[in-house]
Formats: structure tokens, C-alpha cells, sequence
């Protein structure tokens, strides 16, 4: 398994090796042991999520209160997606920037996003399918959103060539800069300490 940290503390890629053989192919797109390498604990799981979403669907960006927020990890087990990460932590050195990182089912990359980060996926083709592994369950109280097409954010959407086709709750979703107002973005310090206490606890 083939590890990388993006420049966004807390995300990482997770490139599994995959064997292809007359049957078809293998890959294990979650390993416990460079997980626990790469993040210094083991993946919580309180819930598995799947979407299946038409070309030109953007789900998010969307995160959770920390704490206990909503810890990610996700793979493409079919077609592609351009998955984005987005630093939305209050204070945080690379507060307001994002990473793109396609996922496919030729390679079966991962992403693992921690609690704080915020979330956004754009399908680029039809029936794409996504697995997610999350930490805790969903909470709507402590669910929010921001729009995926703030043009502050400018997120690299242009690679759809196709209308975006979003939900109402995402288009009508506050932008950065309004969700930052109203105290809705998590704090970057508390997400530090958050992280703290799950490497202490294994």
C-alpha cells in the first residue's frame, strides 16, 4: 500500500496494489496497519455509506461539529470521481485552500479525510459508485455545508464539461466566508487536540 499525505494536514491518499487475473481483479482499498501507520490510530467505524450518483453530480462540501465529527474514508469502486478536500478549520495554516484527488476503479485509490475537514465530490462518469467508511454516524444537527460553488473557493469543477447537478440543501448552502461569520466552521485547534486523543487512545 502506497501512502501519501496531502499538503492538507490531516487527508491522505491510500494507492493499493491490485492483482488482475483471468477472474477478474483483486485490491484491498483499506488496510488497517498503513492506516495506523500513516495516521498514528485505528479507523473508527460506526457506519458504511453508499452513493451511486449520475456524471456531473457534486455531493458537498460538507463536514461535522469537532467534536466528534465525522471521520472519512472513501474509495470508487466504479466509474470516477474528482474527490476534494477542503481545509474549512478555523485557524488552520491552509485554512480556505483545497486538494483534488481522482478516484477510480482502475487504480482504487482512498482518501482519508479527518474530522474537521470538509468534503466534495464531483462524478465524472455515469453510475458512479462511492463506498464510504465513516467514524461516526450521521447526525443532522451537527451536519452542515458549504456551497461547492463558491466562487471564493473557486473548486475544480471545470473538469465536468457538463451543467453541475447539485441538491437543494448544497446550492443553498452559505459560502465560506458566511459560514466562517456565523461561528459554523470547526476550530483548528480543537481538531488538533481532537486527533490527539484518538492517537492516545490506539
Amino acid at each position: 500500500m502506497q501512502v501519501r499525505e496531502l499538503d492538507i494536514s490531516g487527508a491522505f491518499e491510500f494507492t493499493p496494489p491490485s492483482f488482475p487475473d483471468h477472474r477478474g481483479l483483486f485490491a484491498a482499498p483499506f488496510q488497517e496497519e498503513p492506516f495506523v501507520a500513516a495516521t498514528g490510530h485505528r479507523m473508527r467505524l460506526a457506519q458504511a455509506n453508499h452513493s451511486v450518483s449520475a456524471r456531473g453530480v457534486i455531493r458537498g462540501v460538507h463536514f461535522a461539529d469537532v467534536p466528534p465529527g465525522q471521520a472519512k474514508y472513501l474509495y470508487c469502486p466504479r466509474g470516477a470521481i474528482l474527490d476534494v478536500v477542503v481545509d474549512v478549520r478555523t485557524g488552520s495554516p491552509t485554512f480556505g485552500r483545497w486538494e483534488a484527488v481522482r478516484l477510480d476503479s482502475d487504480e482504487y485509490r482512498a482518501l482519508y479525510l479527518a474530522e474537521g475537514l470538509g468534503h466534495a465530490f464531483a462524478a465524472l462518469t455515469d453510475d458512479t459508485v462511492v463506498s464510504y467508511l465513516c467514524s461516526t454516524p450521521y447526525n443532522p444537527a451537527a451536519e452542515h455545508g458549504i456551497d461547492p460553488l463558491d466562487p471564493d473557493l473557486d473548486l475544480p469543477w471545470s473538469e465536468l464539461d457538463v451543467e453541475p447537478v447539485l441538491s437543494d440543501k448544497d446550492r443553498k448552502a452559505p459560502r465560506l466566508a458566511e459560514a466562517q461569520a456565523d461561528g459554523l466552521l470547526p476550530d483548528h485547534r480543537t481538531c488538533l487536540e481532537h486527533y490527539e486523543s484518538l492517537r492516545r487512545a490506539g
